[in-house]
């Protein structure tokens, strides 16, 4: 028989225990931001089939990104997918509206250890992959600046364009075009959720870019002076 598995959200805890079922969402089990409408009211759901914890968007529009953590594994969860919980913790984002959310899912039993490398720390494979300017990482930082400096789990605003221009003293010109380049380049190694198109927010491209960029450590807390530094940022796109 599997072992219980628990989720922690907003420094809480909900055990879920073998045959047992819990359901996260705007109305839910465990009920995350009763008032984002964007939110749905059951989107995704912890369940035991028969010997394996499973993660189930059970969504209709809304996906997530699931990482070990280490964000040496990195999945995109889109609505009626799902993934097996075998980490021994396992992190899931996902934006709703203006709101970026994450949680932390802990197993007691898990099924696989991420053995790193010894002569790489965890996530140095995907960073390394990913070559960025000095202005490029300049403005990941600054959208993910309010995930970055929010300690575990719980929810932060991702910022507007605008905002995130101002941050940096850019005009806003200057910022759309460095984010395309940023998106451009991650899409073409195959990060989904960043290619604009029919039906695809701006903001939604945003938090995406938030979500890989933080949970593949593409950048980090340690990361966040840049941002008041002297430097000047290289613009050799």
């Amino acid at each position: 028989m599997a072992s219980s598995i628990t989720v922690e959200y907003c420094g809480e805890w909900y055990r879920v225990d073998p045959g047992d079922e819990l359901v996260i969402g705007r109305d839910a089990d465990l009920s995350i931001d009763a008032d984002n409408q964007f939110l749905h009211r059951r989107f995704l759901t912890v369940v035991q089939v028969e010997s394996m914890w499973w993660l189930v968007n059970i969504g209709s529009r809304l996906s997530a990104t699931v990482t070990d953590a280490d964000g040496t594994m990195q999945a995109w969860l889109a609505p009626e997918a799902r993934i097996p919980l075998v980490f021994p913790e396992t992190r899931v984002v996902f934006t709703a509206g203006p709101t970026t959310y994450d949680l932390a899912i802990h197993a007691e039993s898990a099924q696989f250890q991420p053995i790193p490398s010894e002569d790489q720390p965890a996530g140095d494979s995907t960073v390394g992959a990913v070559p960025l300017t000095l202005s490029q990482k300049l403005l990941i930082l600054a959208l993910a600046e309010p995930m970055l400096l929010r300690e575990g789990t719980g929810m932060s605003a991702v910022p507007t364009s605008a905002q995130a221009a101002e941050r940096l003293g850019w005009p806003r010109t200057k910022f759309n075009r460095k984010l395309d380049n940023v998106c451009d380049k991650l899409d073409r190694m195959g990060v989904r959720g960043l290619r604009g198109g029919p039906g695809k927010l701006a903001s939604n491209r945003r938090a995406r870019l938030v979500e890989h960029a933080v949970f593949s450590r593409l950048v980090t807390a340690e990361d966040l002076p840049l941002l008041d530094s002297s430097a000047q940022e290289n613009d050799d796109d």
